[in-house]
């Protein structure tokens, strides 16, 4: 079951680890500081779209984000 209280703790992670600041990311996302503030607490969620945007800024695996793994970086794909 997704719990967004881990899913705020895992980004709040990857951001702070990456140095960047709320505002940042807020800019980003085009949401506002105040947005990003309640998704890292836990208090709210976001879209699939602004999921994979975060995926791609900070090179992690949504399946970390969302809990189903501890491992964050994305798997790597096969060329054919």
């Amino acid at each position: 079951m997704f719990d967004h209280s881990l899913f705020g703790k895992r980004l709040l992670e990857v951001r702070t680890v990456s140095g960047e600041k709320q505002p940042a990311l807020a800019e980003v996302l085009d949401v506002s500081v105040t947005q990003i503030s309640e998704i890292e607490n836990g208090k709210k969620g976001t879209t699939l779209p602004r999921l994979a945007l975060i995926c791609q800024h900070y090179n992690v695996s949504a399946d970390y984000l969302l809990g189903l793994t501890d491992e964050p970086k994305p798997y790597k794909r096969k060329k054919n």
